[in-house]
């Protein structure tokens, strides 16, 4: 299962889309703070997550999903178009990868499947 936090309704439709049709479940959020509860609720194999979205900035949600010991295992994305390449900001708050808008599904598919924790066969 992967949580999805885009406030952008177009961009987050496309994002479940493309994770959906590649046979993941989605957990959609419109902010931070609703893909926080969401993350506790679930306990998702991999996190995607906007950077400027309103209540909880993709930055915080990676930072409080890292301060959880119950939490801070799960893969953090942060797919934004305001962070640019090297850009500190990803690697203090401890995220897995980014992912710079705009970026292809291919894109999108090829990070999560480097991510998601294997499965026994």
């Amino acid at each position: 299962m992967i949580v999805v936090a885009e406030d952008h309704e177009d961009i987050l439709l496309v994002l479940r889309r493309a994770l959906e049709r590649a046979g993941h479940e989605v957990v959609a959020a419109t902010d931070g703070a609703e893909a926080l509860e969401a993350v506790r609720r679930h306990k998702p194999d991999v996190v995607i997550t906007d950077v400027d979205m309103p209540r909880m900035s993709g930055l915080e949600l990676c930072r409080a999903i890292r301060a959880d010991p119950g939490l801070e295992h799960i893969p953090v994305v942060l797919a934004s178009g305001s962070l640019l390449p090297g850009d500190a900001r990803a690697g203090e708050v401890g995220a897995s990868a980014t992912l710079l808008k705009p970026f292809l599904p291919a894109q999108l598919l090829a990070c999560v499947a480097d991510l998601m924790p294997s499965r026994p066969a």
